[in-house]
C-alpha cells in the first residue's frame, strides 16, 4: 500500500510511505505500482502511534463506586479502591478495559503500560490482564507491571505476591516506596523490587515519591539501585512529585545519580495537579515533576494518564493530547519548540520507558504503525485540539473519525 503526501513528525516537505506485509518498505517521493491501493493523506501529520507510558486498566472506570474520594488526595483513593476491590470480578474487569482499551485506540493509541494491583491474595487482576493482553494485541500492545498498591513490606505477604505475579507474566516489576511504613520499609522494599527484577530480567516501574513530603527520597534509592545492578534504563522512577519540593542544592547533588543510572521517568500532569498540593493553603504546589529541568540534563521523560474515572482522578477520555497540553502549562514549557517537540513526550521518549524503540517509529523496516492527524504539525494539532484521522497498526487501519467539521451559524 501505498501512503502519498504525509508530513511525517512536522516535516514541512511532504513524502510517501510504501508499506508491504504490515512493514514499511520505502519512504520518499515514491511512484505508484501498477494495482497499488493508494491513500492520500493530503498533507497531514504523521506521526509514530501514541504510547500510555502510565495507566491503571483494573482501576478505570471506578470512580463513585462505592465512594467518591471527597478529599482528592491519594491516600483517600487507595482507601476507596481497597474497598471497591472486594467487588471484583473477572467479568468486571474484563467490561471496563475493553471499554477504556477503545477509547485509546480511537485517539491514536496503540501502546499501553498499564499497573496492575496485585495486593490481593487471588492475584485475579493481574490474572485477567494477562489474559486480555493477548486477547487484545490486534488493537493493543499492553505491558504489564505488577504494582503492589498497598506495599510490599506493609501488606501481609507483599513479597510474594509480588514474586508470583512476575512469575505468572508481568512485563515489569512495581513498588510504592513512599507508602511503605517505615523508611526502612521503604529502602527495603526497593532493593526486594529491583533484585527480583534482576533475577527475572524484567523491567521495572516505581510509583515513586507520589508525594508532597520533600523528605521522600525514594528516588535516590531507586536510581542507585539501578547503577549499582546494571539495570539502568530498565528502570522507570513514574510520578517522583516530591522532587517539586526538594530544594534546589539536594537537587544539584542528585542529578549527577540520575544521570550515571540513565533511569527514566514518567510525569502524570492531569492527575498530580489534582492530587498533589492537598494539605497546603497559599501558595500551592502543582505537585509535578521538573520535567523541564530533567529532559534539559538530558534524561529521558514522558507523560502518562495515569488514572481514567477512578478513585485518584474521576475525569479522563484516553485523550493523551489533554495530559500533554496541561503538562506544558504546569511545567511553563510553552515555548514553540516546546510545543511542537511536546509529541515525542507520549511517542519517541515513552518507546525508550517502554524499551520498543528497536520496533518503533516511522522508519524503513519497522512495523507499519503510525497515525494521522487533522492538522500539518503538532502546533497546530494541539491548539486545535485536530483529531486522529486514522490510526494504523502493522498496516491495517485500526481506528479512523473522518466526523464532519463543527459549524457556527450567526
Amino acid at each position: 500500500m501505498l501512503f502519498r503526501n504525509a508530513l511525517i513528525e512536522n516535516s514541512s516537505e511532504a513524502r510517501d510511505i510504501r508499506t508491504e506485509n504490515g512493514i514499511i518498505t520505502e519512504i520518499g517521493n515514491l511512484t505508484e505500482k501498477a494495482e497499488e491501493p493508494t491513500v492520500d493523506l493530503q498533507h497531514k501529520l504523521v506521526l509514530p502511534p501514541f504510547i500510555e507510558s502510565h495507566v491503571h486498566l483494573d482501576t478505570c472506570l471506578t470512580a463513585g463506586d462505592p465512594a467518591w474520594n471527597m478529599s482528592g488526595t491519594l491516600f483517600e483513593g487507595i482507601e476507596c479502591w481497597s474497598k471497591r476491590k472486594n467487588k471484583l470480578t473477572e467479568e468486571d474487569i474484563e467490561e471496563r478495559v475493553n471499554k477504556v482499551v477503545r477509547m485509546y485506540a480511537a485517539n491514536g493509541i496503540q501502546f499501553i503500560r498499564t499497573h496492575v494491583d496485585i495486593t490481593d491474595s487471588s492475584l485475579l487482576a493481574m490474572k485477567t490482564l494477562i489474559r486480555l493482553r493477548e486477547e487484545l494485541k490486534n488493537i493493543m500492545d499492553i505491558q504489564i507491571v505488577a504494582f503492589p498498591q498497598e506495599g510490599i513490606l506493609s501488606y501481609p505477604d507483599g513479597k510474594h505476591l509480588l514474586t508470583a505475579a512476575v512469575d505468572m507474566g508481568a512485563d515489569a516489576v512495581g513498588a510504592i516506596p513512599h507508602f511503605e511504613f517505615t523508611r526502612e520499609y521503604s529502602v527495603e522494599s526497593l532493593d526486594f523490587a529491583l533484585n527480583l527484577a534482576a533475577d527475572r530480567d524484567k523491567l521495572v516501574d516505581i510509583h515513586c515519591d507520589e508525594i508532597d513530603d520533600e523528605a521522600s527520597r525514594g528516588l535516590e534509592t531507586a536510581a542507585a539501585r539501578a547503577l549499582e545492578l546494571g539495570l539502568f534504563d530498565k528502570v522507570t522512577a513514574s510520578h517522583t512529585t516530591a522532587m517539586h519540593s526538594y530544594n534546589n542544592a539536594y537537587v544539584l547533588r542528585l542529578m549527577r545519580l540520575l544521570k550515571m543510572s540513565k533511569i527514566n521517568f514518567v510525569a502524570n500532569p492531569l492527575v498530580n495537579t489534582h492530587l498533589q498540593g492537598r494539605t497546603d493553603n497559599y501558595p500551592k504546589r502543582r505537585g509535578v515533576t521538573r520535567v523541564k529541568e530533567l529532559l534539559e540534563e538530558g534524561i529521558n521523560v514522558s507523560f502518562g494518564h495515569d488514572d481514567i474515572r477512578d478513585p485518584w482522578y474521576p475525569m479522563g477520555n484516553g485523550s493523551l493530547r489533554d495530559v500533554v497540553f496541561l503538562g506544558l502549562h504546569v511545567c511553563q514549557m510553552m515555548g514553540y519548540e516546546d510545543i511542537m517537540d511536546s509529541y515525542k513526550l507520549i511517542t519517541h521518549n515513552a518507546a525508550k520507558t517502554l524499551h520498543i524503540s528497536d520496533h518503533y517509529g516511522i522508519e524503513v523496516n519497522k512495523p507499519a504503525s503510525f497515525i494521522v492527524l487533522d492538522a500539518e504539525n503538532y502546533y497546530e494539532a494541539l491548539t486545535r485540539d485536530s483529531v486522529v484521522l486514522y490510526s494504523y497498526k502493522n498496516g491495517k487501519k485500526i481506528a479512523e473519525n473522518l466526523s464532519p467539521e463543527k459549524k457556527v451559524f450567526f
